[in-house]
């Protein structure tokens, strides 16, 4: 089981990078000369709705190979600590 504590600081750098994230992409680029300009032109066009797509697909995807490499592995400590039992050891 994962302690109340490492859950806090799990959550907390979870959020802190996305707020990272967040202003890295929002903050204007230094070789834009109009920054607000510039602003309008990502937002608004099809590629960046694209990029954001391709970036949510791939997320989903490596977050389904982590959950399925998880449960394999919480299903081998499961079975090694039931063979523990079984044969009597209470290490």
């Amino acid at each position: 089981m994962v302690g109340l504590r490492t859950r806090f600081v799990f959550l907390l750098f979870v959020y802190f990078a996305g707020f990272a994230t967040a202003v890295y992409v929002l903050s204007p680029s230094s070789e834009a000369g109009d920054s607000g300009q510039s602003i309008k032109n990502v937002l608004n066009s099809g590629q960046f709705a694209e990029a954001v797509n391709t970036g949510m697909h791939k997320c989903m995807d490596l977050g389904k190979d982590i959950a399925g490499r998880a449960s394999i592995l919480i299903k081998e400590k499961l079975e090694e600590v039931q063979a523990n039992k079984a044969s009597g050891d209470h290490s």
